[in-house]
């Protein structure tokens, strides 16, 4: 049997894991670091599987693209495909879920952790020389607290937003939280309103998909509501939050701080407010890593090449 001809269309968005050798042995293996759309029809030409992470597959890709038979989506998320037009043209589409669990999970804690124990402040302070000018054992400049005994509430209680709740309550946090869909209301934890878990939490931490019910879900006035001291998590996605409310919002006093992986444009315009702000110790972001640690990137390559075994076994 001749071995398939696949393409990886942009790898650069992975980076350099280990299992990506590993697909050679399926096929006839082509590597591009990124595709632009005006070179998706150059690349892919008669492969017969191809890998994408962001690059979009649409009605006129798979039309000009005859040979086509599987797309490995190297993600969780779908919408980058015509899912309908590609059930159509009998090509089958596979994604890979729950490989990077673990990975948001400590990064969001990680963000949290960051701004709750001021560590930008005390590493400063060390690395400047006061401390060791100050001839004490300790310093005070800003106080931090334990998470022990604090709320956090989770927006989102899906797979990774049940596993931040478990750490949580390990670490002696109480927890509750909001359901987007309003239809996952029987766990372990409270189920609140949205308005009930932003007024009650000293830490907020977002874990829903983008919808339209959660586009802008966080905006001026929820942002209101929280207390003055607690802190924001997202590692969902940028556009749940109002990046102009949630900028003013930390300006102006109304919130401890705010951990950000996740943008509402990636990368982000050199003008957007949060690039901006003022209060720069409040305010954390880091460029949509959350779900990259080397062990999550090397399950994801572990499930594309899965997903192209089943095919091939099946054909």
């Amino acid at each position: 049997m001749k071995k398939p001809d696949i393409v990886f269309l942009d790898t650069e968005t992975i980076g350099e894991v280990a299992q990506l050798e590993h697909l050679r042995r399926l096929g006839n293996l082509t590597v591009y670091t990124k595709t632009s759309r005006e070179e998706r029809i150059k690349h892919i030409g008669l492969h017969d599987i191809v890998i994408t992470n962001k690059v979009l597959i649409d009605r006129e890709i798979i039309d000009a693209c005859p040979s086509l038979k599987l797309i490995c989506i190297a993600a969780t998320g779908m919408n980058n495909v015509d899912l309908d037009y590609a059930t159509l043209k009998n090509i089958q589409v596979k994604n890979v879920s729950g490989y990077s669990t673990e990975s948001v999970v400590q990064h969001t804690f990680a963000l949290l952790f960051h701004l709750m124990n001021k560590l930008d402040y005390y590493d400063l302070y060390v690395k400047s020389g006061m401390y060791a000018r100050s001839g004490l054992f300790t310093h005070h400049g800003r106080s931090f607290h334990e998470l022990s005994g604090k709320i956090m509430g989770i927006i989102g209680l899906g797979t990774i937003g049940k596993r931040v709740a478990e750490v949580a309550v390990c670490f002696g946090a109480e927890v509750v939280y909001f359901s987007t869909t309003g239809k996952n209301l029987d766990q372990p934890c409270m189920h609140v309103s949205l308005e009930e878990l932003l007024t009650l939490s000293d830490i907020v931490s977002i874990h829903c998909p983008l919808t339209e019910k959660t586009k802008n879900l966080l905006d001026q006035e929820q942002l209101k509501l929280m207390k003055k001291d607690a802190i924001l998590i997202n590692t969902g996605r940028g556009s749940i939050v109002n990046e102009s409310a949630l900028a003013r919002a930390i300006d102006n006093g109304m919130l401890g701080g705010a951990g950000l992986d996740v943008l509402s444009e990636e990368p982000p315009d050199e003008d957007n407010p949060l690039l901006h702000i003022r209060q720069q110790e409040k305010l954390i972001i880091t460029p949509h890593i959350a779900w990259a640690a080397m062990e999550s990137r090397n399950r994801l390559l572990e499930g594309i090449i899965e997903n192209i075994r089943k095919f091939l076994t099946n054909t």
